[in-house]
């Protein structure tokens, strides 16, 4: 029981987080970049719109926002994952 506790209170504790970091798309290779945007597409999971949209219409559509400034690909070093955020998201969370 000890260790759940400890465990938790880690997990719970944000005093050592570290900020998360955007990571520049012309840093990744075209390969990493697309698979990096599949990935964060396929997480959402079954489209249940009127009309079903591609995985290449909507790798395109996130590409044209990375590419325009309104996405940026942001790495969390705390949870080691990437995600993609609004620029107003984005300002956000630099606060």
């Amino acid at each position: 029981m000890e260790d759940f506790e400890r465990d938790r209170k880690v997990t719970d504790s944000t005093a050592g987080a570290l900020p998360p970091v955007e990571v520049p798309t012309g840093a990744l290779s075209p390969e990493a970049l697309r698979s990096v945007l599949e990935s964060f597409i396929l997480r959402e999971g079954t489209d249940y719109g009127r009309e079903e949209t591609s995985l290449a219409k909507k790798v395109d559509t996130l590409s044209r926002q990375i590419n325009n400034g309104s996405a940026h690909l942001i790495f969390d070093p705390n949870t080691e994952s990437i995600n993609f955020l609004t620029r107003a998201e984005w300002e956000k969370a630099k606060r």
